[in-house]
C-alpha cells in the first residue's frame, strides 16, 4: 500500500504555522475553531447544569468537573495521540485492531448495557460509564475510506470489496441501529461514508442513489416507529405542549426571552428544570437565551469555519486516502452538529444528539477531538502544499523534461552528421564530375 512519507511528515509537525498558507491556514483556523467552541462550551455546560446539579444534591460545578476532565482527555491524549500518528497508519492492522475493540464494545452494549432515556446505549466497566457509539464515528469512516482506498488502487476485487462492504459496514450499522434503536448516530454516520464514497470519485448516480436511500431510511425510521412518529410534534408543538411539544416549546421561549443580545451569561431562566435536557441536547437553546441571536451566529459561524477548514484540508491531502479521511470526519462532524441546532430550532425531530464540544458529555467530547485529531494528522502530512506523491510527479515532470532534451539533442546530432554526410556526397559528386570534364 501506498504510504506518505512518515519521517518527513514527523520532521515538520512542528507549529500549527508551520507549512504554506493554502495548507497553514485551514489549520490554524479549525484550531481557533474548536478552541472557540471548547471555551464557550466549559462556560455554558457550568451555567445550563448548575441548577441541575443542586436539585441531584450535587455540587453546582459537577458537570462543569466532569466536563473539563472530558476535554483534557479529549484533547490532551485522544487528540494529541491522533495527531501524532501518521494518518496512514490507518491502512495499516491498526485499524482492524480499532475496529475490533469498538465493534466488541458495541456487542457488549447491546448485551449488558445501561438503559438511560429510554435506550441501551451507555456501557459501564471499571466504574466508567460511556457510549461505544461515539468511537464507532471514526471507525466507519476510516474503514470505509481504506476500503475505497484499495478499490481505487484495484488492490481488492468487486468480489472482495462487496464482501468487505457487506461485513465491515453494512452489519455494523445495522446492529448499532437494531441493538441501540439509535437513528441519529446511523445517520451521522451514514452521512461520513457519504462523503468517503463521494470524494472517491465513485459514480454521481451511484452517490444519487445512496442519498435518495438514506432519505427513505430516515422517513421510514421515524415514522413507522412508535416513539418516533410522536415527535413529528415538532410540525406544530404548541398543539402537544404537555406531551412530545413540550421541550421544543421551552426551548422557543428561551430563543425569545434571549433576543438579540440576551440576558446574559448566567442569567437563564429555562434552566431552572423547565426546559428538559439544558446541559446535553438542547445547551444550544440556553446559548441562545444568554447569549443572544449574536451569540448563536457566533457559534453556528464557528462550525462553518471548521466545515470550510477540514474541507481545506481533504483539497490538499497527501493521497486520495487522507482526502477521503479529512473529508469524511469533517462533514461528518459539522453534519451532527447541525442535526442538533435544527432539532432545537425545531426544523427536524428531536434526535437525542449532543452539540459538538458544547453538549455536556465525555463520550461525544472525547469523540469530537477524536475526529479533529485525525483531521489535523491529515492536514500536518500536508506540508508546503506539496505531498510526497507531488514530489514524484514533479520529479517525473524533470525526467521526461530531461529525456525530451535528450532525445532532441540527439536527433539534432544525427540530423547533422546526415547534413555533413550529404554535403560531403555532393562535394564528393562535384569532385567526380570536374575530373571528368578535364579529361
Amino acid at each position: 500500500m501506498a504510504r506518505a512519507n512518515t519521517a518527513e511528515t514527523k520532521q515538520q509537525r512542528t507549529s500549527v504555522f508551520s507549512g504554506s498558507v493554502e495548507v497553514a491556514g485551514p489549520r490554524l483556523a479549525l484550531v481557533v475553531a474548536v478552541f472557540f467552541l471548547s471555551v464557550v462550551g466549559l462556560v455554558m455546560v457550568f451555567s445550563a447544569s448548575s441548577i441541575e446539579a443542586l436539585s441531584e444534591g450535587s455540587s453546582p460545578t459537577a458537570y462543569f468537573a466532569r466536563q473539563a476532565v472530558s476535554m483534557a482527555l479529549g484533547a490532551v491524549i485522544c487528540a494529541a495521540i491522533a495527531i501524532k500518528l501518521p494518518y496512514d497508519m490507518w491502512l495499516s492492522r491498526l485499524l482492524d485492531v480499532f475496529w475490533l475493540v469498538t465493534m466488541a464494545l458495541l456487542l457488549l452494549t447491546a448485551l449488558i448495557g445501561t438503559v438511560g432515556l429510554g435506550a441501551q446505549r451507555w456501557l459501564t466497566i471499571g466504574g466508567i460509564s460511556g457510549q461505544p457509539s461515539e468511537l464507532a464515528k471514526p471507525a466507519f469512516v476510516l474503514m470505509a475510506a481504506r476500503i475505497m482506498y484499495n478499490a481505487r488502487n484495484e488492490e481488492i476485487d468487486f468480489s472482495r470489496f462487496a464482501l468487505q462492504t457487506l461485513v465491515l459496514i453494512v452489519l455494523p450499522l445495522g446492529l448499532l441501529y437494531v441493538s441501540q434503536s439509535d437513528l441519529g448516530t446511523t445517520l451521522i454516520c451514514l452521512v461520513g461514508i457519504l462523503t468517503v464514497v463521494f470524494i472517491s470519485g465513485a459514480n454521481l448516480g451511484i452517490v444519487i442513489a445512496i442519498v435518495v436511500g438514506l432519505v427513505a431510511f430516515a422517513i421510514a425510521a421515524v415514522a413507522f416507529v412508535g416513539y418516533r412518529s410522536d415527535r413529528m410534534a415538532f410540525l406544530d408543538p404548541e398543539s402537544d405542549y404537555y406531551g412530545a411539544g413540550y421541550q421544543l416549546v421551552r426551548s422557543f421561549y428561551a430563543f425569545g426571552e434571549g433576543g438579540l443580545f440576551g440576558v446574559g451569561l448566567g442569567n437563564s431562566s429555562e434552566k431552572y428544570l423547565y426546559l428538559p435536557e439544558a446541559e446535553t441536547d438542547f445547551i444550544f437553546a440556553i446559548v441562545g437565551e444568554e447569549m443572544g441571536l449574536v451569540g448563536a451566529v457566533f457559534v453556528v459561524a464557528a462550525f462553518l469555519v471548521v466545515l470550510w477548514a477540514g474541507l481545506r484540508i481533504a483539497r490538499f491531502a497527501p493521497d486520495l486516502f487522507g482526502a477521503m479521511v479529512a473529508g469524511g470526519c469533517t462533514v461528518m462532524l459539522v453534519f451532527q452538529a447541525f442535526l442538533n441546532i435544527g432539532c432545537v430550532l425545531g426544523i427536524i425531530p428531536t434526535t437525542g444528539k449532543p452539540l459538538p464540544f458544547i453538549s455536556s458529555g465525555g463520550s461525544s467530547l472525547i469523540g469530537s477531538f477524536l475526529l479533529v485529531g485525525i483531521i489535523l494528522s491529515v492536514s500536518f502530512a500536508s506540508e508546503g502544499g506539496n505531498s510526497v506523491y507531488e514530489h514524484r510527479r514533479d520529479n517525473l515532470r524533470v525526467v521526461r523534461s530531461a529525456s525530451g532534451k535528450s532525445q532532441a539533442s540527439g536527433k539534432a546530432s544525427k540530423a547533422s552528421k546526415s547534413s555533413k554526410a550529404s554535403k560531403s556526397s555532393r562535394s564528393s559528386s562535384k569532385s567526380k564530375q570536374a575530373r571528368g570534364a578535364r579529361r
